[in-house]
């Protein structure tokens, strides 16, 4: 076995640019396939610390459609009173955050960006898991009292070209023109989907409503459970409050929508492993390219090496001898594509975290894969070109111009 490995190395060295040429395929395939992996897998999990993050005992209350004799007349629209109303006597609620949210064009000194701003109670910030590093949050009285109060994300200040947005506590911002006093800031979460609330200024609903939007419409409600385990009974307790409050009758379909945060990003996550699991395969289609071309080459050497093939056969070699070798052959040129593949997919997948700011993760699973699979293909594409070879009559070789 040791001389049979040592013949299939010297064979591969021998022609080194068909070697490499031959092994581009599953160089290319093993590449993609760990780099969309990485990707798929950093973006579950990258929706996992979301959950966390979320928490999942928070339901989501927005509006829905309006219907008048089983016909949909219009937008429904949510108010202040809703959220009061929710709020009021409630068993299996906790918390109650109601939201409105707009983009304005927001000022500090000469600098100037157009920013989200988003006016809530200040429970938002308990129900959403929102942790202040500097400063302080709002409280109820600054609500009632519309005071021109804000509290920024970890990056708004970066938005308005400063470094640090610490350094804005205390100081005086205007949104829409109007001079607003920074008392806090917010730590960092990341990104959500296309929404960035470490780039969003928070200033009290009553504030947001009579001041700078002019609506008394509030966008959704962002409704804490007690207890994971009382989901079902809090969204219960919303529909009927909501109902009475929209004055429904219990045979008219409701004009809200009840989302549970939790099911809404398991629902992202599944999507996104499908998506990933897609590329994954679309990228496999490049191995199987390779592997025909490395059995289509495996092919021509047992063509080119008829003489030596009967040779060997002559002074004792067996058929299993000589499938061995273009089998051993043919596994060579796949790991050691499946490897060059590897290292090229891992650099892929760090630059595109580096440059991108993509959340990617090489799994150890993927790894194990990667190799196993090179193996595998390098088994089945070079048992055809290895039986072919073993079944070759010593004569007829020696005789082979």
């Amino acid at each position: 076995m040791g001389e049979i490995i040592r013949v299939a190395f010297d064979a591969v060295l021998a022609n080194k640019l068909r070697s490499l040429l031959t092994m581009l395929g599953i160089v290319i395939g093993i590449a993609a396939v760990i780099t969309m992996v990485a990707l798929g897998e950093g973006a579950q999990r990258s929706v996992a610390q979301r959950l966390q993050g979320l928490g999942t005992n928070v339901l989501t209350v927005r509006p829905g459609q309006a219907f008048t004799g089983g016909m949909i007349r219009a937008q429904a629209s949510m108010t202040i009173d809703d959220a009061e109303a929710l709020r009021e006597n409630a068993r299996h609620i906790q918390a109650v955050a109601p939201e409105i949210e707009s983009r304005f064009q927001v000022e500090y000194g000469a600098k100037n960006a157009n920013l989200s701003v988003v006016g809530t109670w200040p429970d938002y910030f308990h129900v959403n898991q929102g942790q202040i590093t500097n400063g302080r949050l709002f409280t109820d009285a600054e609500d009632k009292g519309r005071r021109r109060v804000v509290v920024l994300g970890a990056l708004a200040g970066a938005q308005l070209g400063l470094t640090d947005t610490a350094s804005l506590v205390g100081e005086s911002i205007r949104i829409r023109g109007i001079p607003f006093e920074v008392i806090g800031v917010l730590a960092e979460k990341g990104a959500q989907g296309f929404n960035n609330p470490d780039e969003s200024l928070y200033i009290p609903l009553s504030t947001a409503q009579f001041r700078v939007m002019g609506s008394d419409r509030i966008r959704s409600i962002a409704v804490q459970a007690v207890s994971d385990t009382a989901m079902d009974d809090a969204m219960a307790e919303i529909d009927q409050k909501l109902r009475r409050e929209h004055r429904l009758r219990p045979e008219q379909p409701a004009d809200f929508n009840i989302r549970d945060q939790a099911s809404l990003l398991n629902t992202m996550q599944e999507t996104t492993q499908t998506f990933s699991l897609l590329l994954a395969g679309i990228a496999a289609i490049s191995l199987l390219v390779g592997g025909i071309g490395i059995m289509n080459i495996m092919l021509v050497s047992v063509t080119e090496r008829t003489r030596e093939i009967g040779l060997r056969k002559a002074l004792g070699a067996t058929g299993t001898d000589i499938m061995l070798q273009f089998l051993v052959e043919s596994l060579v040129l796949c790991l050691a594509g499946g490897t060059l593949g590897l290292l090229l997919g891992m650099g892929g997948a760090a630059m595109l975290q580096r440059m991108a700011g993509w959340t990617v993760v090489v799994a150890p699973e993927a790894i194990i894969v990667a190799i196993a699979f090179s193996a595998t293909v390098g088994v089945f594409f070079g048992i055809w070109p290895a039986r072919r070879a073993a079944s070759l009559a010593p004569i007829e070789s020696l005789r082979y111009e």
